[in-house]
Parts: C-alpha cells; structure tokens; sequence
C-alpha cells in the first residue's frame, strides 16, 4: 500500500505517491484543467493512480491562511476531500501545507531550475513536500 499526496489548485492538482514502506514521496505528475470546476476528468484521473499505485490513503494539502483562519482555498479543500471519500472509500486526511509552494519553488531555485521552467513542476513537487511533511509526522 501506498499513500498518495496531492497539492488542489484552482487549475491543477499536483499528485506525489509514497514508496510502498511510506517512508519518501515521490511526485508523480501534475492533473491541469482548463475551468476551476470541471473535476469530473481530475477525479477519474486521481482514481486511476490510486489503482496504479496501490494507494489505501490520501493526503490532501490544506491551506490554512497563516492566522489560521479558512479561506475559500481551505473550504475547497474540505470538499474535495468529501468526494474523494464518497468516491474512493479511503481515509483523506487533510494536512496544512503553508509555505509548500514557496518550498518547492525554493528548491527549484537551488537546482537553478530557470524560473520560465519552474511553473511546470511547482505543483507537484508542492505535493511531495505535502506527502513528505505527513509521511515524516508519523515517525
């Protein structure tokens, strides 16, 4: 089994999955769609990786405002995270991901990924360092 990240934006999903110890995660692929809310052909693609991978679990990134208050990112959060359990029938666990997209944009940096470049793989490298921040609070 494996666990599976992912980092919901208004136009994408970014998806990162465990290893089958749970110990890393790796980014997988980034889910783009052209309107905010046309998911139907976002969740069928989550659902198939979920099959592909052997995912029992779900790590949805949840981004708090930095108050800890909920904005309407939050609240889209909290929805997507009801569909993907009605759906899938897993355990989605939400995870706050402040900082995660400067994170990943960060280590972009640091590879001296060119910034034109960096667009292409924030999102799901965003969901890595989701999955990996989970995967590490466990022990």
């Amino acid at each position: 089994m494996r666990i599976m990240g992912l980092d919901y934006g208004s136009k994408t999903v970014g998806v990162a999955v465990s290893d089958p110890m749970m110990i890393t995660a790796q980014g997988v692929e980034i889910i783009r769609r052209e309107k905010e809310n046309h998911m139907r052909r976002t969740l069928a693609r989550i659902e198939e990786l979920i099959d592909e991978y052997d995912v029992g679990e779900i790590v949805l990134g949840y981004p708090l405002n930095m108050d800890d208050s909920k904005g309407p990112r939050a609240e889209a959060s909290e929805e997507l995270a009801d569909t993907l359990r009605r759906r899938t029938g897993l355990t989605v666990s939400l995870w706050d991901e402040r900082l995660t997209t400067v994170e990943a944009d960060e280590i972009m940096s640091e590879l001296h990924i060119p910034l034109e470049e960096r667009k292409k793989h924030v999102d799901r490298i965003a969901a890595a360092i989701i999955l990996q921040s989970y995967l590490d609070s466990r022990g």
